[in-house]
């Protein structure tokens, strides 16, 4: 063996030693992660954290920023004004907080269902929310992903009460700081669907609610903000596929938080059928269940009496957004083809809020429906406003 031979041969060797070296260093604490020092000092103000356990699954890129997880249980308010336990998971980044503690992003899911068994933290995609909670965390975020009322805890989940949901984000994030302790009063939020109702009523209901949090603006994507349009087309017979099985689930939902909201009132021989199988998340039922969609008729879902009419239309009024004025400014993405939410309920609901004073930019997306939202936008809005930039608006005055 030459000497040039010999040479290259130990300059390959040191090279396998340091990639080998510098591989352990990267993966350690993807295979070894530290175990998260979980504060759970209880209470029943709303937000105090009640049970925490470190969270099993994270991903790979969480892991290699070293983020911590939790799977939490907190204290939160019901419609009704009492103390009730929700669950829900948060994260962290690793490393050193900044000073002042990691600022920190709500997500506030779309539906998954009214049953316990349907809370997002029992999915392994945190019900869709995943790759937003990881790229927020990548980016230098705490993340708070409430499952709200009834999902996840014992409890009738109040379904399209966006301002019971908003209370939850609110103690959501709460529980995140509490749990974590290097988390700030700084919070900035995103929603979807259900949950674009539930991080606009978080946004209104923050300053009297929660006065220790510092909102700094939301971003509501095809929000639940004013469905109380769903009784007049019910009674048209002219819900779309979409929304029969939406207005089921409020139904069912309401008559279990009502026992005066009587089933019957409100569905045809056909879906009373189909019933529990529309109200279905898990299992053998929920696999069904768009069978069962599917087979609904107009008229299948409607009041049937002038009385059953006022009570559902009072209700979901009851529930409606805008009811005050936002804490913070508001990005509204929403799409003209929207077969869940009228586009015309969105626009009015943005307008009204206007009127109220709120700084809101809003986008009507042409061609996009419910689902298909681009969100593009989002994350660097959120990033404007924990700069410190002046938040864009559209409304007229």
């Amino acid at each position: 063996m030459t000497r040039a031979l010999r040479w290259a041969l130990v300059a390959v060797a040191v090279l396998v030693v340091a990639v080998v070296a510098v591989g352990a260093v990267v993966l350690w604490p993807v295979f070894f992660p530290d175990e998260p020092d979980l504060r759970v000092p209880g209470g029943s103000t709303p937000g105090s954290v009640v049970a925490a356990s470190e969270y099993g699954d994270l991903t790979v890129p969480m892991k290699l920023v070293q983020a911590k997880g939790a799977s939490v249980t907190y204290m939160s308010t019901d419609p009704d004004g009492k103390p009730i336990r929700v669950t829900g998971t948060s994260f962290v980044p690793g490393g050193t907080p900044p000073q002042g503690g990691w600022p920190v992003v709500a997500l506030a899911h779309g539906t998954t269902g009214i049953d316990e068994a349907c809370a997002p933290s029992r999915s392994p995609e945190l019900g869709g929310l995943l790759t937003i909670a990881q790229s927020l965390v990548g980016a230098g975020y705490a993340v708070a992903v409430p499952d709200y009322q009834g999902l996840g805890a014992p409890g009738v989940h109040p379904y399209l009460d966006s301002v019971t949901a908003g209370r939850d984000v609110l103690d959501a994030i709460r529980a995140t700081r509490t749990v974590f302790g290097s988390v700030s009063p700084r919070w900035a939020g995103y929603g979807s669907s259900q949950g674009g109702g539930a991080i606009w009523a978080a946004n209104e209901e923050s300053a009297s609610y929660a006065p220790d949090l510092r909102p700094l603006g939301v971003v509501a994507a095809a929000p639940a903000a004013d469905v109380v349009g769903l009784v007049d087309k019910s009674l048209a017979g002219t819900l779309t596929s979409d929304q029969a099985p939406s207005l089921q689930l409020f139904i069912e939902a309401a008559a279990r938080s009502h026992p005066d909201i009587v089933r019957d009132d409100y569905r045809s021989a056909r879906a009373a059928r189909l019933w529990d199988t529309l109200s279905s998340c898990s299992g053998a039922a929920a696999a069904q269940r768009p069978a069962a969609i599917a087979a609904l008729r107009p008229g299948d879902i409607m009041p049937r009496s002038t009385e059953a009419t006022t009570r559902l239309t009072d209700l979901l009024e009851s529930y409606a957004l805008p009811k005050r004025t936002a804490s913070a400014p508001m990005l509204v993405l929403f799409g003209d083809a929207d077969t869940f939410i009228d586009p015309a309920w969105t626009r009015d609901a943005v307008r009204r809020a206007c009127a109220l004073g709120d700084t809101i930019e809003s986008s009507e997306q042409p061609g996009k429906g419910h689902a298909d939202v681009d969100i593009s936008s989002a994350l660097p809005w959120l990033r404007d406003r924990f700069a410190g930039t002046p938040a864009p608006t559209n409304c007229v005055r």
